[in-house]
């Protein structure tokens, strides 16, 4: 079967914002305008279409990114003519903080990205965190300032918000036409065009030479501003634009272009979702200046056998070649998972090579989403967005390929989760399910952990903050029919050491018959951080925030009890030292020790490896770690001294304050997350019900002596 459109004319891209920027009413009207649904689904309704979980709908926020297909013809262009139409995999992602696992797999498979942002606030805290996950991946960006329908509204002031907090390559393609309630449409720059929107639901645009006479100065600053911005990309247009010739606008467009695919320029653009002004521009500029798959570099990959650098095309006569990444469980047919395809085609009811498990398997049936509906297909080309439905043992980052042409593809990395919460099923028929239930979530779900307290067999279950944990419990009532009891949320706290140490231990047992014999020198220092992709040697074991080094000379310790030893230490690490919490950051070198013919086994190395880094550890300056959060909290000005007070009161050190529209003011905070459960209830009875935060993990930080004295009578450690 051959692929039924050309691959240049495909998006794939996501819409990705700080929460309540308007994203997913931004989705709504795409779906609209590309005629996937007949009817607009608003968010304050409760009927969208990419928010389509009933606990999306009740919170009107975004929980889980949706992949939908679509079709889009520009502005004034025939829609029956097929060679006009560009095919759009869009992927609406969440903005709330708690989801940032969804945007960040998401970006991963991304060509392209529609960054809104809220036409009043401008750049909010998550916006800069999407921002970064896009930069890490390299994904070309297009703005739209939103919401400037809305009182306080301004343009210019959030232009240069982006500017100051995300990017300097930033650049107006249109200026409003009137904002707050005067706000009617936009003003092309490069056409120098007047455009509005009429009919049902703005579905009419129209474009004109009619600009305001108030803002033809204005049109013709920016437009240079532009033109210089464009220009400035190739040496040949810049000449000659010094020499007074403008390249045509076609010419323009091409140069922007190949600009925006190198992350050289951002293209801003303005409107208002909500009242259907300014959608289809954007639509239009995802065509123009987002790449298509063949305008990307190849994905790189490395050999399982041979650890060499390999590189799969964007063409469908390549081996095939896929990334897994996002496993959804679905109540009619089983397990979902999402895959982009980077090279090579793929068939329905065809087998699998998954790299990552050294399996293959079976895809049972390939589907097309568009969103919670789905279209059966037979084949799916490269550079397309699909999930399989059939596949057991593939999880999120995994890659599946051609068997013969084995490749892994670099796997996604998750924050680690920072809240955790006990959690025990209400009745006996509910214990049965609760497993069943977890085990689903957590597969889904990179940032969910669910742990047993080996003390106290309690079910633990992290994740990334208390609505995180509060959805994934909602979803466990409903979805899985688990009733369930909570308990209070706990920080996850780590432990760390602040110098070298050395331990030697000797554990030596005699019992009658054959004893045991383990002797272990080992050195403990604070794990530098280590560059990405840094060559080590075959003696070091490296591991997420922990490294063990083999240094042992002349057979001193036989090979085989190395990994004993390691063990022991791991294991020492996961337990703790100052208050039962997991040691991070830790370099391991085992440099000495001794053994006996008879006696040494592996349990006596572990059991010496464990024991000396123990007693390495509390020599080391063992100190407790807690998650510190970057809080953003907006006020009306008169509460501002009040709430400076309050959160400097919770051991938060303010950062900076800045005005925000009118009469409210945003206090930039770093606050430990053990102070800020129950803030926002806090908040609002402090400032009239007035008052908003929104927080996000920073980094961890050492605890003052006195609270970690808390922390440990707590836990019942001396």
């Amino acid at each position: 079967m051959a692929r039924d459109y050309p691959l240049e004319k495909v998006r794939n891209f996501g819409i990705i914002a700080h929460i309540d920027a308007g994203k997913t009413t931004t989705s709504e009207r795409v779906l609209f305008y590309t005629g996937m649904s007949h009817k607009i689904g608003e968010v304050h309704e409760g009927e969208t279409v990419t928010d389509w979980m009933e606990q999306e709908r009740e919170r009107g926020i975004t929980i889980t990114s949706a992949a939908i297909t679509c079709f889009w013809t520009k502005i004034g262009e025939d829609p029956n003519d097929a060679a006009n139409k560009t095919r759009f995999n869009i992927i609406d992602t969440p903005g709330h903080i708690d989801f940032t696992a969804e945007v960040q797999r998401s970006m991963r498979v991304l060509d392209g990205a529609i960054v809104v942002f809220d036409g009043v606030a401008g750049v909010e805290p998550q916006s800069e965190t999407n921002w970064r996950y896009a930069e890490d991946a390299n994904v070309p960006r297009v703005c739209f300032i939103n919401k400037l329908d809305r009182t306080g509204a301004s343009f210019e002031r959030s232009y240069q918000s982006i500017l100051d907090r995300l990017s300097k390559k930033a650049v107006r393609m249109q200026i409003p036409i009137g904002e707050e309630d005067q706000h009617e449409g936009q003003i092309d720059l490069l056409s120098r065009k007047a455009v509005r929107y009429e009919g049902v639901m703005g579905m009419d645009v129209k474009v004109t030479d009619d600009v305001p006479e108030n803002l033809k100065d204005d049109m013709e600053t920016y437009r240079a501003e532009l033109v210089e911005r464009i220009v400035e990309n190739d040496d040949e247009a810049m000449n000659a634009y010094l020499e007074g010739n403008e390249p045509s606008l076609e010419k323009l467009k091409e140069l922007l272009r190949k600009a925006v695919i190198a992350n050289a320029v951002f293209p801003v653009y303005c409107g208002s979702a909500l009242k259907n002004k300014g959608v289809q521009p954007v639509l239009d500029a995802v065509v123009d200046y987002l790449p298509s798959p063949i305008d990307l570099p190849p994905v790189h990959g490395t050999d399982p056998k041979t650890e060499e650098e390999l590189e799969r095309k964007p063409r469908d006569d390549d081996p095939f070649c896929a990334l897994a990444f996002k496993v959804q469980a679905d109540p009619f047919v089983g397990s979902l998972t999402f895959f982009r395809v980077y090279s090579g085609s793929l068939k329905a009811g065809s087998y699998v090579y998954n790299t990552t498990t050294n399996q293959k398997e079976r895809v049972g049936r390939i589907v097309r989403l568009q969103a919670d509906k789905r279209e059966e297909v037979d084949e799916v080309f490269a550079g397309e967005i699909a999930a399989a439905v059939g596949l057991k043992d593939t999880k999120t980052s995994h890659t599946l390929c051609d068997e013969k042409a084995p490749i892994i593809l670099e796997q996604i990395h998750f924050p680690e989760p920072v809240v955790a919460v006990r959690i025990e099923p209400k009745t006996k028929v509910d214990q049965e399910k609760l497993g069943v239930a977890l085990h689903k979530l957590a597969d889904e779900d990179p940032t969910f952990r669910v742990e047993t307290d080996e003390e106290t067999n309690e079910t633990i279950i992290s994740g990334m903050g208390e609505l995180h944990l509060d959805i994934l419990v909602d979803r466990m009532k409903r979805e899985f029919k688990v009733e369930a009891n909570i308990g209070r949320p706990q920080v996850a706290y780590r432990e760390t050491i602040q110098r070298a140490a050395d331990a030697e231990c000797k554990y030596i047992k005699q019992t009658g018959g054959r004893g045991q014999y383990g002797h272990v020198k080992i050195n403990l220092k604070p794990l530098e951080a280590v560059e990405e992709g840094a060559k080590i040697s075959k003696n070091i074991t490296r591991e997420d925030h922990f490294e063990f080094i083999n240094n042992i000379k002349g057979g001193v310790i036989p090979q085989e009890f190395i990994p004993a030893v390691q063990k022991g230490v791991r294991e020492a690490m996961d337990r703790g030292i100052v208050a039962g919490y997991p040691l991070v950051d830790v370099s391991v070198d085992l440099f000495d020790g001794s053994y006996h013919d008879v006696d040494s086994s592996e349990i006596a190395f572990k059991i010496a490896g464990s024991q000396a880094f123990q007693d390495a550890a509390k020599r080391a300056g063992a100190v407790l770690l807690e998650p510190v959060m970057r809080v953003e909290v907006v006020v009306p000005e008169k509460f501002m001294g009040d709430i400076n007070g309050h959160l400097s009161s919770k051991r938060g050190q303010i950062e900076g304050m800045e005005p925000r529209g009118v009469d409210m003011q945003t206090i930039h905070a770093h606050v430990p997350l053990a102070e800020m459960f129950g803030y926002t209830t806090t908040l609002r009875s402090m400032t009239e019900g007035r008052g908003q935060m929104t927080m996000q993990f920073d980094h961890y930080a050492v605890v003052p002596p006195n609270v970690a004295e808390d922390i440990k009578k707590a836990r019942g450690v001396e």
